[in-house]
């Protein structure tokens, strides 16, 4: 008796092919975007201060997790698992955008306390 084809096969081969196309543009994308911040970050007054340094580091690692959360969705195995990674992903976002914003505004605090200096300030 000769197998029947499955009506979703080529469907899901057609959404692998799609999903991993999607994640190269993104890759590139990405890519092209920390490449820029980066020119952009080296030519802005506060490039070189410790804030700069943290605003690259915490695009990279925000970066890094889309890819991976993107990886994880692709491998879904039906749409729980892609709400529960979902849902995992936005938590642990929010989670280190708080933490990057109180980093980042004390930060820029001393970086901005360090670059301003009060006219009564008598040289050392």
């Amino acid at each position: 008796m000769a197998k029947e084809p499955t009506p979703f096969g080529d469907v899901n081969a057609h959404v692998e092919q799609a999903a991993e196309q999607t994640m190269k543009q993104a890759q590139g994308a990405m890519e092209n975007y920390f490449s820029w911040l980066q020119k952009a970050m080296s030519g802005s007054p506060w490039g070189s201060t410790d804030f700069g340094k943290k605003l690259q580091d915490y695009t990279e690692k925000n970066m890094a997790a889309t890819q991976e959360h993107v990886r994880k969705l692709t491998q879904a195995k039906d749409i729980q698992d892609a709400i529960r990674i979902q849902i995992e992903f936005v938590q642990s976002q929010m989670g280190s955008f708080m933490e990057q914003v109180k980093n980042l505004g004390e930060s820029y605090s001393k970086s901005v306390a360090g670059a301003v200096k009060s006219p009564f300030d008598k040289p050392h």
